[in-house]
């Protein structure tokens, strides 16, 4: 019995052509920590509502592009290499102002949950 399981999102033009333009890795790797969403937003592109979330913070990862995230009315300007984290009480929203794609992963994870963590939740095998 295997201790991992792989799947093959394929490339962000693919991802594109999905629902909403994003992939959710919960149910399709059977995670049980977190949820983990890999987006392409495209050009022009502004999701039209804002959310919130009730126990989870959420990090986005600007994999490509520019965009601005829009947390509690303030806008944050993103782009490759920037990473945000946004508390769960906070509404927010994410819009593409950038010439190209917005490829981001967004990590969803309970607050204050994360115990162990890098070698502190590892031993030599």
């Amino acid at each position: 019995m295997t201790k991992y399981k792989i799947i093959n999102l394929g490339t962000f033009a693919e991802i594109g052509k999905l629902e909403n333009g994003k992939m959710f890795l919960k149910d399709a790797l059977g995670l049980t920590s977190c949820e983990i969403s890999v987006n392409n937003v495209p050009q022009a592109f502004k999701v039209p509502f804002y959310h919130k979330h009730k126990q989870n913070e959420e990090i986005y990862i600007i994999l490509k592009g520019e965009g601005i995230i829009t947390a509690d009315n303030e806008k944050i300007n993103v782009k490759e290499g920037s990473c945000i984290k946004i508390e769960p009480c906070a509404s927010r929203t994410i819009e593409n102002t950038g010439d190209n794609e917005l490829h981001f992963i967004c990590v969803q994870a309970k607050t204050n949950s994360l115990e162990q963590y890098g070698l502190g939740d590892a031993e030599i095998c």
